[in-house]
């Protein structure tokens, strides 16, 4: 039985992202030893994207499919504006047929995605 997800975020400083993640966004954690931080996440879904072209393979020894991380929220202008006031950057808000959206970024200098969806979602479904 699957019982949940494990996502990777590659970092340039993942000392600073980790403690990101842990002081700004505060998210759970537990040490899984020598200050390897795994952080709960809030519920998820997952979705399944064609690739760009065929030029656009996932990378990676293994072959795995490339993935983007998003957060989700109910209201995007409420959570940059509580993320700007602890000084986090954010990109300018857009829109999508899919939800207005922006880009967080982590100390390292890398993005991860934040957006309000306007589709219907998966992750409050009862099991």
């Amino acid at each position: 039985m699957i019982n949940g997800a494990h996502v990777l975020l590659y970092s340039a400083d993942p000392e600073a992202d980790r403690a990101f993640l842990r002081d700004v966004l505060m998210f759970r954690w537990v040490d899984a030893g020598e200050g390897w931080l795994i952080f709960r996440l809030p519920p998820a879904e997952v979705a399944v994207h064609p690739l760009e072209s065929e030029d656009d393979p996932p990378e990676g020894e293994h072959a795995l499919l490339g993935a983007e991380f998003y957060l989700m929220c109910d209201d995007v202008e409420a959570v940059v504006q509580s993320l700007k006031s602890r000084q986090v950057r954010c990109s300018a808000i857009s829109t999508a047929p899919w939800g207005k959206r922006t880009t967080i970024r982590l100390p390292s200098g890398g993005q991860i995605g934040l957006y309000q969806p306007t589709h219907p979602t998966a992750y409050d479904l009862d099991s």
